[in-house]
């Protein structure tokens, strides 16, 4: 089970969602989620607004979907909704008592999804479809985070700079994360969407990345799809997120995050949801 040390005050969160299809694609393939949840029950939330961290949990997801005629789509939507069942069950479990961690709760909800979206892609229309999923699970002083794929999750804490959570599953995300290619290298290398693990797709076993990161008021999270980065560099987007000039001009984060992307790139489905420690 994991311990939390001293919390940094953290009375609740304002949050940012918003997606694209991009200047190519004819659908969307991604999908976001965000929900507020107890052992009982669960609310969809929406595009953006701000809530107390006193009573209940909250997750922010985003998806990914792999497989074309919209077998991507349905997959996507697939590995958001049935987070919908599967947390508020896990927080009435550890809330028993349940011996697991939160690691082992994660992974279980992602072991739950790759399940399902391989029964649904056994459909010849849907053969082979496949998701990436990065999820964030917000409670006081903490995000609990599990990740397949080549989305992202940043951490932007209060006092500056920007980290990258998860690790993108492709062989060119090692080369990168290894000092082995520059960023521009990694993000222009025509490899760089082949991935190596998904949910779905045809795999037969899930090991998905799951950590947490202790948080406090003033620090932000980014939750995003691979357009976003297919179109900004990790210094772009901790400028967009950041500066004061662009909050005046437009106030939602993930907004000027898409926006700014689409301009860059445009080529593929862009989706940024953002989450502020208040």
């Amino acid at each position: 089970m994991l311990h939390p040390p001293e919390l940094r005050s953290a009375a609740g969160l304002r949050w940012f969602g918003v997606t694209d299809r991009g200047k190519v694609r004819k659908n969307n393939e991604d999908a976001f989620l965000g929900v507020q949840f107890d052992a009982r029950e669960f609310h969809y939330l929406g595009k953006h607004g701000e809530a107390s961290l006193g009573h209940h949990d909250y997750a922010f997801a985003v998806s990914d979907g792999i497989g074309g005629n919209r077998a991507g789509e349905f997959a996507s939507r697939v590995a958001v909704e049935k987070i919908t069942r599967l947390l508020p069950k896990s927080y009435q479990q550890s809330a028993k008592g349940m011996e697991a961690g939160f690691a082992d709760v994660l992974s279980e909800v992602y072991d739950q999804i790759h399940k399902a979206i391989n029964f649904f892609g056994l459909d010849e229309e849907t053969r082979g479809m496949g998701a990436t999923l990065s999820l964030g699970w917000f409670t006081p002083g903490w995000m609990y985070w599990a990740h397949i794929g080549d989305s992202r999750i940043y951490y932007l804490p209060a006092e500056g700079g920007l980290r990258q959570l998860s690790h993108d599953d492709t062989h060119v995300g090692w080369l990168y994360r290894n000092a082995k290619i520059s960023e521009h290298q990694a993000r222009t290398h025509p490899a760089r969407n082949q991935l190596q693990r998904a949910l779905g797709a045809g795999h037969q076993f899930v090991d998905p990345q799951v950590g947490s990161v202790s948080c406090g008021k003033g620090d932000l999270f980014l939750i995003c799809s691979d357009g976003v980065t297919d179109g900004l560099y990790d210094e772009q987007i901790l400028e967009i997120l950041r500066s004061p000039a662009g909050m005046q001009i437009e106030p939602n984060p993930a907004l000027r995050l898409v926006k700014e992307s689409l301009e860059r790139s445009g080529r593929d489905n862009t989706t940024a949801v953002v989450v502020e420690i208040l």
